[in-house]
């Protein structure tokens, strides 16, 4: 049995509930009011955290990626749309206090060192590295001496990638999610085996994030032995913005979190039994 992590008073592993992850990302376009209606969303459907992302923009992005023209509500280049969508500490420190009146968790994936730092102001319970971050060393080792668990992403990562990742890290408080970094991905990009390759490999709980449409492969995920799910969520997919389109709107959360929360009692035991229910149907039915 893989090693179970501890987030607050819930834990991720082998033998626990599924820990299902909503996340808010971006998809609240700038506005708190609109993350509020998400948060409400992942409490109402049973979710157990959800997460933003937060980036220092100008050590993120180079100066000629900014200077892009890339018309938006906050303006016509790219800097004015990522400045546009960072929250700040007025707003997280509304989203924070939001959560504990809804007995929720939430946390964060940092894309600098900087916005670790912001983040530890709210003694968040852990941590994301998001795919596009696993090859920054500084960055991992950066989170990772806050002493929180680690959520590590592995999406457009090679295994040589991911296991120097994961050295760099060490197994102890990470979890590892199998991830597909298209939005949306298609069916053959799912390869949900990869879930079973990373349980054999390394010794910490694995997860899947999903980026999919519809909710079927996540909840596969769980049957094939994921520890936790994570999935972007949105009130409306038809909202502007990169992520919407792989996101789910409150029917489909629900329908997911439901179904991922039978996947036990749909796994059973293994062993064959005849269930009381049955008997009458023998009974009825079997002529010796």
């Amino acid at each position: 049995m893989s090693k179970c992590v501890k987030i607050a008073d819930k834990y991720i592993g082998d033998g626990y509930p599924c820990f299902v992850i909503a996340e808010i990302g971006i998809n609240h376009n700038g506005q708190v009011s609109l993350a509020k209606k998400m948060i409400d969303i992942a409490v109402t459907t049973g979710c157990d955290a959800v997460k933003f992302q937060k980036r220092t923009v100008d050590v993120v992005y180079t100066k000629e990626e900014l200077a892009k023209e890339r018309k938006s509500v906050f303006g016509n280049t790219n800097g004015d749309l990522k400045r546009g969508l960072e929250f700040g500490y007025n707003e997280y420190k509304e989203i924070d206090a939001y959560c504990k009146e809804k007995g929720i968790l939430w946390f964060a994936s940092c894309w600098d060192e900087a916005s670790v730092d912001f983040m530890e102001q709210f003694d968040v319970p852990c941590y994301k590295i998001a795919s596009a971050s696993l090859t920054d060393d500084k960055l991992l080792k950066y989170t990772r001496a806050t002493g929180k668990p680690v959520l590590l992403s592995t999406g457009m990562s090679s295994m040589e990638q991911i296991r120097h990742a994961v050295e760099v890290l060490g197994e102890e408080n990470l979890v590892i999610y199998h991830c597909t970094s298209t939005y949306p991905s298609n069916t053959e990009e799912m390869n949900l085996k990869v879930i079973e390759t990373f349980k054999q490999e390394f010794n910490c709980p694995i997860g899947y994030s999903g980026h999919e449409r519809g909710v079927t492969p996540s909840v596969l995920a769980v049957a094939v032995g994921a520890n936790s799910v994570e999935r972007h969520i949105t009130v409306d997919r038809t909202n502007w913005g990169s992520d919407q389109a792989a996101s789910l709107e409150m029917a489909g959360l629900y329908h997911m979190v439901r179904d991922i929360r039978q996947v036990p009692d749909l796994l059973g035991t293994g062993i064959k039994v005849v269930y009381p229910r049955e008997l009458p149907i023998i009974e009825k039915l079997r002529r010796v």
